[in-house]
């Protein structure tokens, strides 16, 4: 659970939980155009990150920020294009007066953090055949009808996904609902949390490599498993869906892990 160790170790690096009540918001607006086969990125630190479908070749962004304590205009939003694509940044103010940016590895900037309660909640519009890579550490994702290779990430917060491309989603306090279009794929798709239950949908016609385990949870099937000798349990199961192929690696500790039929 070599992913997992490393969310929780950015646990502790997270600034003030999410106020009850925002006192003060700001928004912050932005498009441009984005080919299929590029990738958007999109990094939280303390907010919500929504995405849904754009219905042409257009991204958009929309940051609403708001505090209690602290004031929403001290926090930034980034956008940064190259020819990889387009990364959007919550930047936010260090305590020697800079900026630190959730785009730089957060390990440099340790010394520089500040406490502060600003929420950066995103919502996007993502294009057809674009690779969605979204991130936050203290907030909820929730993605729907995508149509391209999708990978979100968080750690304290729960986790809804649903793309026709395929999906992967890791967290650490939060349950994961994820859904994929891709009957078949090449490589790993991983789904991760600590506490939190893992339901993974995938269609009739899908193969697959399986290895599941929990802790403290069961593990449930609607797809007839093939079993190698010796992996089978209610904690953990290794098989094949189908003729087998591309690898699901489900991995939970306090919590069940489901796989549905569509």
């Amino acid at each position: 659970m070599q992913s997992i160790r490393f969310a929780i170790a950015l646990a502790a690096l997270a600034l003030t939980a999410i106020p009850a009540a925002a006192q003060r918001e700001e928004s912050f607006r932005w498009s441009g155009q984005l080919a299929g086969g590029r990738t958007l990125e999109v990094r939280g630190l303390n907010g919500d990150i929504e995405a849904r479908p754009s219905s042409g070749s257009t991204v958009e962004v929309v940051a609403v920020k708001h505090g209690d304590d602290d004031d929403p205009r001290q926090v930034a939003v980034e956008v940064n294009e190259s020819a990889d694509g387009i990364q959007v940044c919550a930047v936010y103010p260090g305590k020697r007066g800079g900026m630190i940016s959730t785009c730089r590895d957060h390990d440099d900037d340790r010394d520089d953090e500040m406490d502060n309660d600003v929420v950066v909640d995103f919502t996007i519009s993502v294009p057809a055949g674009v690779v969605f890579d979204g991130s936050t550490v203290n907030g909820g994702i929730d993605v729907a009808g995508l149509r391209g290779e999708t990978r979100v990430s968080t750690v304290n917060g729960g986790i809804e996904v649903a793309s026709s491309g395929t999906v992967e989603a890791q967290t650490v306090n939060g349950s994961i609902r994820a859904s994929t279009g891709a009957a078949s794929w090449s490589g790993t798709l991983d789904f991760q949390t600590v506490n939190g239950s893992i339901t993974l949908t995938l269609p009739a016609n899908a193969a697959a490599t399986v290895s599941a385990e929990t802790v403290n949870g069961d593990f449930s099937s609607d797809f007839p498993l093939t079993v190698e000798a010796g992996e089978w349990g209610p904690k953990r199961v290794t098989g094949t869906i189908g003729a087998g192929g591309g690898r699901l690696e489900l991995e939970t500790v306090n919590g069940g892990i489901s796989i549905r039929k569509s």
